[in-house]
């Protein structure tokens, strides 16, 4: 069973959250403050964070900040679970890793949902074997390792999976809903700008200019697509 570490300080919400995943067939392990949590996750190496941003302790920002920061729990899902919904709140979340963001109050089973397509994504992954090569970026999806001009660039599984599916159609236009469904599934409600915000966060970390990106182009009005000549793909 997939082990779910709840970094959450409010009880009663724990214990919502705890009974949800336990009923969906997860392992629920609770921390009741930040450092508490921060503790947990590099001790158990959890399957899954869902991690409040107003905690006892260490604030959540910083929490998450950690784990991606160390090489033993950058990469293990970050879902961000808390009450501050303003946009600038979920920009900043989104930006310091996570890899999604669920504002309070909450539906579990739009949680459990949001859940599980973190889990078919890195399955999806794992099951993609070989080696991606456009331009001097590479991707090697049986080791989630991303390399560009010979520099190693840590991506979160959301960010992995954008860059991996268009990587595979070099030139083609992904519309935003197909993205959207890509990442979260057909039953997920998610505001678009949660995708500009991950593919704003994956030029940071691959393009030598982001304002003027050479890979992840912006067709206006459409979508996005990878586009770099020379493209090409080894399996």
């Amino acid at each position: 069973m997939e082990k779910v570490l709840v970094i959450e300080d409010d009880r009663h919400i724990a214990e919502i959250l705890g009974m949800a995943l336990a009923t969906q067939h997860f392992t629920p392990i609770v921390a009741s403050d930040g450092g508490m949590g921060l503790s947990e996750a590099r001790r158990l190496l959890p399957s899954l964070i869902l991690l409040d941003l107003m905690l006892p302790i260490m604030d959540g920002r910083e929490v998450c900040r950690l784990l991606r920061a160390d090489e033993k729990t950058r990469h293990i899902p970050i879902i961000i679970v808390t009450a501050k919904g303003e946009e600038e709140d979920r920009v900043a979340g989104l930006e310091l890793g996570a890899d999604d963001y669920v504002v309070k109050p909450f539906s579990t089973r739009e949680l459990v949902a949001r859940i599980r397509s973190v889990f078919r994504r890195r399955a999806g992954q794992a099951s993609a074997a070989g080696l991606v090569r456009v331009g001097e970026l590479e991707i090697d999806v049986d080791r989630h390792v991303i390399t560009i001009a010979n520099r190693s660039v840590n991506l979160t599984i959301m960010e992995f999976t954008i860059l991996q599916r268009l990587a595979q159609d070099p030139g083609r236009v992904f519309t935003r809903d197909q993205l959207l469904t890509l990442l979260w599934g057909e039953d997920c409600f998610v505001q678009e700008h949660s995708l500009d915000v991950h593919i704003h966060a994956i030029r940071k970390k691959i393009e030598a200019d982001p304002g003027h990106p050479l890979y992840i182009q912006t067709v206006h009005g459409v979508g996005y697509k990878l586009k770099e000549p020379g493209h090409q793909r080894s399996d």
